[in-house]
């Protein structure tokens, strides 16, 4: 299931900044009293009741000339375009503002679920300045003061209240969604289009021009896919994959909505920081995954230059040891072959589920081979070990101390596993718990 998108829009300086730190528990956002501060999206994850959803916080929207403000407009009408609900934040303390009622208008256009909060609200007494706003048209204002954490409660259960209402893609279990992750121009669309054999997406040598990111289903050798292309920006503007916090949103939605994703590097440009961060927000979230190294036609080559180029995406992607590399062109459609049966076999991987006693015969043996490590005279005891689910594939180790687990005996136990049962391009996660527990 994806996560929902809450975007927090308003014009500047109605403290949308310590809100969104009220919300995410850690004070993520610039904070400081001067109009315009905020000049990005930041984006974060959030959990309340349960509910769990990520939140962006934007740059205030104000209709006027000067670029600043434009950007900051341009950034809200991205995030409200990206979000699923929107929390509109309006100051009690200075009042009903024309700003406000502009603001009104583009949200009312957008038809998303609003949440109106009234900030500034830092004593009961002052709760008669929020009637004003009813004329704004969304309902009841909900009262808060984000610099004393007041009314928060209520803001968050009335937002998760709209969740319940936002539709979830379905598809059939045997069908395997995958999408493709990276930065602008490393060649996503001429991928998908290649893999569809159609041309389904704009493709262009500009960072940034693909419109859509509609999902796609076809079938490949008795065998159902959706591809989720990432690449997407849906209004003009630079500024919309000019900002890595877009992009990384962007992925982080596909991410959660994919078996499979392909970190998409470009031959051309080498590696850099943001691949390795996209890399990052995968593993994390469990999905199995596979590195495509595109445009590698255009790469001069000796009869070292593969092995070598690969030697350094292992170096510097160690965290995704288990991921298998592809060198691939989606122009000259050079080993474009390889990427459906690698993603097939990847995703059984990832659903792969072992047999309890087969699972402690590894273990047993790899515990004769390595005996278990000891802390201040106290040895590390195995009792038994058992997988309690899949994507990814997860196991519990029952022990007489799960501090006596230490992350190197950790990854000779998952080394073991591998070495066994392959799981090739999933993550696997190991969990020690207390025999009793």
């Amino acid at each position: 299931m994806t996560k929902p998108v809450v975007a927090i829009v308003g014009r500047p300086n109605v403290g949308k900044s310590t809100i969104f730190n009220r919300i995410v528990g850690d004070r993520v956002a610039i904070v400081e009293d001067m109009p315009g501060v905020t000049r990005d999206r930041i984006y974060s994850a959030a959990d309340w009741t349960g509910y769990e959803f990520h939140i962006i916080d934007t740059g205030g929207i104000e209709i006027g000339d000067e670029p600043l403000l434009i950007q900051m407009r341009e950034q809200a009408e991205i995030a409200i375009d990206e979000a699923d609900v929107i929390l509109f934040i309006v100051d009690g303390k200075e009042g009903l503002t024309a700003a406000d009622e502009d603001v009104a208008q583009l949200l009312f256009r957008s038809k998303k679920p609003t949440v109106l909060a009234v900030n500034k609200i830092d004593y009961f007494e002052q709760r008669d300045l929020i009637y004003e706003f009813y004329s704004l048209g969304f309902g009841d204002p909900v009262p808060i003061s984000g610099s004393h954490g007041i009314g928060i409660g209520n803001l968050l259960d009335k937002i998760v209240s709209h969740f319940s209402k936002i539709e979830n893609d379905d598809y059939d279990a045997n069908v395997i969604r995958f999408s493709l992750i990276g930065r602008p121009n490393v060649g996503k669309s001429s991928l998908v289009n290649s893999i569809l054999g159609r041309e389904r997406v704009i493709v262009s040598d500009i960072a940034g021009t693909t419109r859509d990111a509609i999902d796609t289903s076809f079938e490949r050798d008795g065998q159902e896919y959706v591809i989720i292309d990432t690449a997407g920006m849906r209004k003009k503007g630079k500024v919309y994959e000019a900002t890595e916090k877009y992009s990384v949103l962007r992925a982080l939605r596909a991410i959660e909505r994919s078996d499979v994703v392909l970190i998409v590097l470009n031959a051309e440009e080498g590696i850099i920081e943001q691949d390795k961060k996209i890399a990052g927000y995968a593993h994390d979230a469990g999905r199995a995954l596979i590195i495509v190294v595109n445009k590698w036609d255009i790469i001069k080559k000796d009869n070292q230059t593969l092995k070598k180029f690969e030697e350094k995406i292992r170096d510097e992607f160690q965290f995704i040891s288990y991921a298998p590399v592809l060198f691939v062109s989606a122009i000259t459609k050079q080993r474009l072959q390889s990427i459906l049966p690698t993603v097939q076999t990847v995703a059984e991987n990832h659903a792969l589920r072992i047999k309890t006693n087969v699972l402690n015969d590894v273990i047993m043996d790899a515990i004769a081979m390595n005996p278990t490590p000891t802390d201040k005279g106290k040895r590390l005891k195995i009792n038994y070990i058992t997988q309690v689910s899949v994507k990814p594939p997860t196991f519990v180790l029952f022990v007489n101390d799960p501090d006596l687990l230490h992350f190197s005996y950790r990854r000779f136990l998952e080394n073991q596993i591998r070495d066994t049962f392959g799981f090739k391009g999933t993550p696997i996660k190991i969990i020690a718990r207390k025999k009793n527990d």
